[in-house]
């Protein structure tokens, strides 16, 4: 019994040091993003989508390499999106899994 507090006190003290230890919010992307959205009021669908890439690579360090990343992000998700095309409910989600999967490899 004596043994055991002293233990469960450690494996109490080691849980709450990794819980702490996590990386904090990053205020700057979070700032970006702020302002991002308030750029894109108004606007929704494909037109906010891309107000939002639009804004955000715009403030990023490279800007040129951030409209090519989101280029090809929009083109699998097109790709992704057009293989599960006609497909409903689970049969879509297990589907756009899938495909994501494979788009990733």
């Amino acid at each position: 019994m004596r043994l055991s507090i002293p233990l469960f006190g450690a494996a109490l003290l080691a849980a709450s040091t990794t819980l702490l230890a996590q990386a904090p919010q990053d205020s700057a992307a979070k700032a970006a993003r702020g302002s991002a959205r308030k750029a894109c009021e108004g606007k929704s669908g494909d037109e906010r989508r891309e107000c939002l890439r639009r804004e955000l690579c715009r403030q990023s360090q490279d800007p040129a390499q951030c409209e090519a990343r989101a280029k090809q992000a929009a083109e699998r998700r097109a790709q992704v999106h057009a293989a599960c095309q006609g497909k409903q409910g689970e049969e879509l989600r297990a589907c756009l899994r899938e495909q994501r999967a494979r788009s990733t490899k």
